[in-house]
């Protein structure tokens, strides 16, 4: 009788998909901007382009007001709308947001107080 060698097993890849096949490869997923897209469609404020790139707090709180009493799209009144964008905006920069513009933009929250009589 002729014995039979045991080899090893053959490690296989994992079988293609469909997408594999047709594109050649993988495809890398596209990267999710979900605060842009939240920013855009919120029913939150239509806010002037770059407004939270300005220097000055007075004027970037100044703009938020503006833009929070002038929009249609916002549900709570417009001091709540202003200040819940701005804080957003901080908080969805993160760590990528300079210290100073940070600072500038705490400013901006005490400047819109003012604005809206709250402080």
């Amino acid at each position: 009788m002729s014995q039979r060698r045991k080899t090893a097993a053959r490690k296989r890849a994992p079988a293609k998909t469909a997408l594999h096949r047709r594109h050649g490869g993988a495809k890398k997923a596209p990267r999710k901007r979900w605060s842009q897209h939240v920013t855009d469609t919120s029913d939150a404020l239509d806010l002037k382009h770059g407004v939270f790139k300005l220097h000055d707090p007075g004027r970037i709180a100044a703009s938020l007001k503006r833009s929070a009493e002038q929009s249609d799209r916002r549900k709570a009144n417009p001091y709540r709308s202003a200040l819940s964008m701005l804080t957003f905006y901080i908080n969805r920069a993160g760590k990528n947001l300079p210290k100073t513009q940070v600072t500038r933009l705490q400013r901006a929250k005490d400047e819109l107080k003012k604005q809206f009589g709250r402080a």
